[in-house]
C-alpha cells in the first residue's frame, strides 16, 4: 500500500486517525499503541500476507536476543550479540542477495548448479532488519534497556509510516515516545502539512519525472543525443530525491499526527559543496546508521590514514551493497567511496579554500549526476556505454528538443528551484517549511491546491511507483 494511493488516502489514513482519536480520549497510551500494531499489521499484510511471518519471527528472534543479551547471569554476551547480528544479516542475505550469489557462482562454473531462489522480495526488508539490529546492538552497549514487552518491540519495528521504506529509526530514539507521547493540534497540523508537501513532492515533481526518465530509457544509448542524456540523469537524480524525501516527509508528517518525532532524512542534498558534504545530506539515517555500526566499530578515523580510508571504502561497499544486488549498486557506492578518500587525501582542503564556491557546487553535482547512471541501470558495461556517450558527443536519433515538452520543463524548472536553490535565496520561505507552530492562511491554502492537484494527478495517472520500495 503506498502512501501515495487512493486506498491508503481515503480509507486507510482517516480510518487509522478516527480509531486512534478515540485511544488518544480514553487517556490509555496502551490502547493508543494497540491501535497503531494493528493498524501498522494490516499495512504490512496489505502488500505482503505472506511475509507479514517472517516480519514477526524477526521481531522474535531480537526479542530473544535482547533479554538474552542484557541479563547479567550470562557470560557470553559477545557470542549472543554475533549470533543476533549473523541472524539479521542471514536474513536479509536470503531474501535480498542469494540469487546474487547463485547467480555469480553458476557464472563460474559455467553451469546452473545452484537453483535460483523463486522467492520475492519481501517490502522493507532492508529497512526493518537494520532497525532491528541497532536494537540488538544498542542493548550490547547498555545505550538503550532491553524490551520485556514483545509488543512495543514489535510496534517499534513495524510502525508503518516507517516501514517499507524508511527512515532508519533507531530504539534510543522513540523508546521514551512509545511509552508516552504528547499530543497537540500543533504537531498534528504540522503532520498534515508535513504530510502534504511529501505528497507533492512524489506526486507532482518525482513522478512526472519518472515517468519520461522511464519512457527514454527505453530506447538504446546511442539513439539518444548527449545533451538528451545529460538531462535524462539529471530528471532521474530528481526523481530519486523528490521520490524519496517524498516519503520520509511523508513518513515524518504521518508520525506526528500520532504524536511521534523521527528525524530528519534528507536536507537538500543537492545544493552540497562536496561529496562528503553530500552525505551528511542524503538518506541521512543510512548515513548515520553506517557511521554509528560500522565505520566507528572497525576505528573510524582513530588508527591512521589508511585504515581510515580502507574504512570509508567499505562502509560506501555496504552502502552500495544495502541498495541493491548487483555489481552496478556495488560500483555505484565505491564511486562515491573514491572521492571521499579523495576529498580527505587533499582535495577537500582545496574545496574549502576556493573562493568561489559555485564551482565546488558544480563539482559535486557532476560527481552525483555521473554516478547515478550505475544506479539506474543494471549492468556496469551500459552504465560505462551511458556515461561515455555523456562526455563524448554523439547526435543521436533524439535530442533535447524532440523529447521536452511543456510538462516536463515546468516539473523539471520545478524541481530544480525547489531542491535546495529557493530555500538558500530566500531564508523566510526556508523557515515557513520548517514551521512547526502556525500555519498561516495562505501556506493552508497553498496545501489544499497541493492535495488537491495530487489527487487529479493519481486519478489520471497509473504512474506511481516508489523507487525505495525495491530495497
Amino acid at each position: 500500500m503506498y502512501f501515495s494511493s487512493m486506498t491508503f488516502l481515503w480509507i486507510f489514513l482517516p480510518a487509522t486517525l478516527i480509531l486512534y482519536f478515540i485511544a488518544e480520549h480514553t487517556k490509555n497510551d496502551k490502547a493508543e499503541n494497540i491501535v497503531l500494531l494493528v493498524a501498522s499489521l494490516i499495512f504490512y499484510a496489505w502488500g505482503e500476507p505472506v511475509y507479514i511471518f517472517l516480519l514477526l519471527f524477526s521481531v522474535l528472534m531480537n526479542y530473544i536476543f535482547g533479554i538474552l543479551i542484557a541479563c547479567e547471569k550470562i557470560c557470553f554476551q559477545k557470542i549472543l550479540l554475533f549470533l543476533g547480528v549473523v541472524f539479521n544479516i542471514s536474513l536479509l542475505a536470503f531474501f535480498k542477495y542469494f540469487n546474487f550469489f547463485a547467480g555469480s557462482i553458476n557464472r563460474v562454473l559455467g553451469n546452473d548448479t545452484i537453483s535460483l531462489s523463486q522467492f520475492a522480495l519481501p517490502l522493507g526488508i532492508s529497512f526493518y532488519t537494520f532497525q532491528a539490529m541497532s536494537y540488538v546492538i544498542d542493548v550490547y552497549k547498555k545505550e538503550v534497556n532491553a524490551q520485556k514487552n514483545f509488543f512495543y518491540l514489535l510496534l517499534y519495528i513495524s510502525l508503518f509510516p516507517q516501514l517499507v521504506a524508511g527512515p532508519i529509526v533507531k530504539y534510543k530514539d522513540i523508546e521514551e515516545q512509545m511509552k508516552h507521547r504528547i499530543h497537540t493540534d500543533e504537531k498534528r497540523a504540522y503532520g498534515v502539512k508535513r504530510f502534504v508537501y511529501g505528497l507533492g513532492k512524489k506526486v507532482l515533481l518525482s513522478n512526472v519525472m519518472g515517468k519520461y526518465v522511464d519512457m527514454l530509457l527505453a530506447f538504446q544509448t546511442e539513439q539518444l543525443s548527449t545533451g538528451l542524456l545529460w538531462m535524462i540523469m539529471i530528471m532521474y537524480s530528481f526523481q530519486l530525491y523528490y521520490d524519496f524525501s517524498g516519503y520520509s516527509d511523508m513518513a515524518i508528517g504521518l508520525g506526528a499526527m500520532f504524536g511521534f518525532e523521527f528525524k530528519e532524512n534528507f536536507n537538500y542534498p543537492y545544493i552540497s559543496k562536496s561529496i562528503r558534504e553530500f552525505w551528511t545530506r542524503w538518506h541521512i539515517s543510512l548515513s548515520t546508521w553506517f557511521k554509528e555500526y560500522v565505520y566507528i566499530p572497525l576505528g573510524g578515523n582513530r588508527k591512521g590514514n589508511v585504515r581510515t580510508y580502507i574504512n570509508l571504502f567499505l562502509v560506501f561497499f555496504l552502502t552500495g551493497f544495502w541498495h541493491g544486488a548487483g555489481l552496478n549498486f556495488i560500483f555505484w557506492g565505491m564511486l562515491h567511496g573514491v572521492f571521499m578518500v579523495l576529498e580527505r587525501l587533499g582535495f577537500g582542503k582545496l574545496l574549502d579554500k576556493n573562493p568561489i564556491k559555485m564551482l565546488n557546487h558544480l563539482y559535486a553535482w557532476i560527481v552525483v549526476v555521473c554516478a547515478w547512471p550505475f544506479f539506474r541501470i543494471e549492468s556496469i558495461r551500459e552504465g560505462f556505454g551511458y556515461l561515455k556517450g555523456m562526455f563524448v558527443y554523439q547526435r543521436g536519433e533524439y535530442n533535447l528538443f524532440s523529447c521536452i515538452n511543456i510538462e516536463v520543463a515546468l516539473a523539471l524548472f520545478s524541481c530544480f528551484l525547489l531542491c535546495g536553490i529557493l530555500q538558500a535565496a530566500f531564508p523566510k520561505f526556508k523557515r515557513a517549511l520548517a514551521e512547526r507552530e502556525r500555519i498561516p492562511l495562505i501556506e493552508a491554502a497553498g496545501l489544499l491546491c497541493i492535495f488537491l492537484l495530487c489527487i487529479v494527478s493519481l486519478s489520471a495517472d497509473a504512474y506511481n511507483p516508489f523507487i525505495y520500495f525495491r530495497f
